[in-house]
């Protein structure tokens, strides 16, 4: 049994395998219907519960049609109309229950630690859908993007501006330390990567800058990324966070710094006119689209590895 909760947990044998399948995946849906199912159907007779302790629009979306691509159904379920670790249930009792009636779980949660006992008690794979503490299906379906646009990420220069302590970074440095790329932080020193996340890049020796400057950040880079400055459920004083990353916001003249065929990378929601300005997400360079498209084609194969 395979689980997908951390980039760092894997190879890098095991994710470009996963990344080629997506790639893969994709080519052989040409010409094809959105819902239209996969010929092989790896999936089929097979089902996914997914257990959304936050709002989502991507990953519930993306999960689910790669689920019906894949050939089989899924199941979406809310924590207040279930039996999720209240109540005369716990969570060892509730995942006991589900691995009794599907085949794989995708949890998205506010916390990690709730992923990790979550998942030991599952006798089916789990697969992080967000946590505080890392996104991985966004940052492996962000590299297969990244490869579309530019070919193999290994050698290339990504840079990361705004909040360097979240989950898209922390997966961001694992990922830098896997497939082999410069990654570049911008960032206040409020807002720095954790020691433990450094620890880990400074162990697997990832080539990783991290500066207080955002123009040093973004020199000659191949892709800008950045993230929504105040995530959801984030328990800080907004209007000063936002203060202090006011400098880091992605720009026409950031933009201009980067190499000239840079491209533009966000997850998802945007704060318009905070992190980025319109003119960036809506322009040529941006890819932010294709981000939040291929979030179905990695699924579908981090899906079938678990599976595998």
């Amino acid at each position: 049994m395979k689980n997908f909760i951390n980039i760092s947990d894997l190879s890098i044998s095991d994710l470009r395998s996963i990344l080629e399948d997506a790639k893969l995946r994709k080519s052989n849906r040409k010409n094809f219907n959105k819902s239209a199912p996969d010929k092989d159907l790896p999936f089929q007779g097979k089902s996914m519960a997914m257990i959304f302790e936050k709002p989502s629009t991507r990953t519930r979306m993306s999960f689910d049609i790669a689920v019906k691509q894949l050939g089989g159904s899924s199941i979406i379920l809310n924590p207040d109309g279930i039996h999720y670790g209240k109540g005369d249930e716990s969570l060892k009792d509730t995942a006991k229950v589900l691995s009794e009636y599907v085949d794989i779980v995708m949890l998205r949660t506010s916390s990690h630690k709730n992923l990790e006992e979550f998942g030991k008690y599952l006798s089916i794979p789990i697969i992080n859908g967000l946590s505080d503490l890392s996104h991985p299906c966004q940052i492996l379906s962000d590299i297969l993007t990244f490869e579309e646009y530019k070919g193999s990420i290994q050698n290339k220069t990504v840079s990361w501006l705004g909040d360097g302590n979240n989950n898209m970074s922390n997966s961001l440095i694992e990922a830098a330390g896997k497939f082999d790329f410069q990654l570049k932080i911008g960032c206040p020193k409020e807002y720095a990567p954790q020691k433990k996340i450094l620890d880990w890049a400074k162990r697997n020796k990832v080539n990783l800058t991290i500066t207080k400057k955002p123009y040093e950040a973004v020199k000659d880079s191949d892709c800008i990324m950045t993230d929504k400055w105040v995530s959801m459920n984030d328990k800080v004083n907004k209007s000063k966070k936002k203060k202090l990353l006011k400098n880091y916001q992605v720009n026409k003249k950031i933009m201009e710094l980067a190499k000239a065929d840079a491209i533009f990378m966000h997850c998802l929601p945007v704060g318009r006119g905070e992190e980025v300005t319109d003119d960036i997400i809506d322009g040529k360079q941006s890819v932010v689209w294709m981000q939040a498209l291929n979030r179905v084609h990695a699924q579908k194969s981090i899906i079938n590895w678990c599976l595998s």
